[in-house]
């Protein structure tokens, strides 16, 4: 990040403004919407300023701003649009120590102002840090329509109710999934129907069947989350929200830092990465953290690159969290095999050429590569060849002694996907070089 984004209280201190354009007026209306006392100075003032004109927090000053104009204030915007005037009031504010922010002149700015989206209490702030207004203003607009206005009144809803839940749900993992749960329910649809008799109906009835005095624990559950092959852009929307539900992370090498940077900021992360000879977990220990991590009442999230149950050693996790009685979702991920052809431009199927797909792994346990060669060398068909990079060369060598053509096209697709993805062709004799 270029900057750290904050929400600061202003409610009842001053704000500095100089300026009496359009600029400066978006500018007091901010600070006075976030409850800010404003000061603006400003020559002549444009017919913007009219709503702001009686309102008591609202002070105005036919002059420039002198040092004690700056003295107890919390921030200063410079709106005048001229560089030597911005420039000046930066130099008082710098001086009395208030942070200032100059439009459109980064090297003027202790801060910048975001695009903002407002379902009050909900605030969503974009910024591009300054490199381009137009794509954040852009997304606020896309957001404007995906986010629904009646937002607020959820969240202020929900807020009437929180010591109440406090007090009847003492432990603090139920308590955040009460919330959670209650936020996707028949209560949340009942407020943005404006129906809020109803929804304060469903929610008592959901708190009246608590049973918080018996002692009960959060209940555990695992989430096998498949990631495709590493573009962000091809998660589910199913797994963006178990990932923003989870209390404990367990990720491998194949997940990007760009990926893990959607789950959860507070949940905690454990890396169970693994490559070929070097394990930092093995598979059995892994399966055994899942449940023990279950079983103490976590969300667990495993993240799997790809789809869980296509060489992902999905199927062996869940038939021990099964026996233990744990619950467990599944969500399917774009497996390397789609992904990477895709991306790459190459079809796994054609009506004129390849009528069937076949997907093999090249990573055979104990190192060992025991496919039926015959049923792979077909007319027509794709194989897709996952993690056969280490054993190209004797795969390669099988496929011609088993009949294959030496001519046959191969591609090897590396990183696909991802930004250095890198795809190199050639053929059954000489890919492996």
């Amino acid at each position: 990040m270029d900057h750290l984004p904050i929400f600061l209280d202003i409610r009842g201190k001053t704000v500095v403004v100089t300026g009496g354009g359009a600029l400066a007026a978006r500018r007091v209306e901010r600070a006075l919407s976030a409850g800010g006392k404003v000061k603006l100075f400003a020559e002549a003032l444009s017919d913007e300023f009219r709503p702001f004109q009686g309102n008591d927090a609202f002070t105005v000053f036919a002059r420039a701003p002198e040092p004690a104009d700056l003295q107890g204030a919390i921030l200063a915007y410079g709106a005048e649009e001229d560089f030597e005037r911005d420039k000046a009031l930066r130099d008082l504010a710098k001086a009395a120590g208030v942070l200032v922010n100059v439009a459109d002149t980064m090297e003027l700015c202790d801060f910048i102002t975001p695009a903002i989206l407002d379902r009050t209490p909900i605030v969503a702030a974009i910024s591009s840090s300054g490199a381009s207004p137009i794509l954040a203003r852009i997304i606020k607009a896309e957001l404007e329509s995906a986010i629904p206005a009646t937002f607020g009144d959820l969240s202020s809803f929900l807020g009437r109710f929180r010591a109440e839940v406090a007090e009847r749900i003492g432990d603090g993992v139920r308590r955040r999934r009460f919330w959670e749960d209650i936020s996707e329910s028949i209560v949340g649809e009942r407020v943005m129907a404006g129906d809020l008799a109803g929804a304060e109906a469903a929610l008592r009835e959901k708190l009246a069947k608590l049973d918080d005095a018996a002692g009960g624990k959060a209940v555990g559950e695992v989430y096998l989350v498949g990631t495709g092959p590493g573009d962000p852009d091809l998660l589910t929307f199913r797994a963006l929200r178990l990932m923003q539900r989870a209390d404990v992370v367990l990720y491998d090498r194949l997940i990007g830092p760009r990926i893990l940077d959607l789950v959860r900021r507070d949940a905690t992360r454990i890396y169970v990465g693994k490559q070929p000879d070097d394990h930092t977990l093995a598979q059995e220990e892994i399966t055994q953290l899942l449940v023990r991590l279950a079983k103490e009442g976590q969300r667990v999230l495993r993240l799997k690159g790809g789809d869980p149950f296509i060489f992902g050693r999905g199927g062996e996790e869940i038939d021990e969290i099964a026996r233990h009685g744990i619950a467990f979702q599944v969500v399917p991920g774009i497996t390397a095999a789609a992904g990477c052809a895709a991306y790459a431009g190459i079809p796994l199927t054609h009506r004129d050429h390849a009528q069937a797909c076949v997907f093999v792994t090249g990573h055979g346990k104990d190192g060992k590569v025991d496919l039926n060669w015959e049923a792979l060398i077909q007319p027509r068909q794709t194989v897709a060849i996952y993690m056969g990079l280490a054993t190209i060369g004797s795969v390669m060598a099988e496929f011609i002694a088993h009949g294959a053509s030496a001519d046959l096209p191969v591609a090897v697709i590396d990183n696909g996907t991802r930004k250095r993805q890198r795809v190199v062709t050639g053929t059954l004799a000489d890919i492996a070089a």
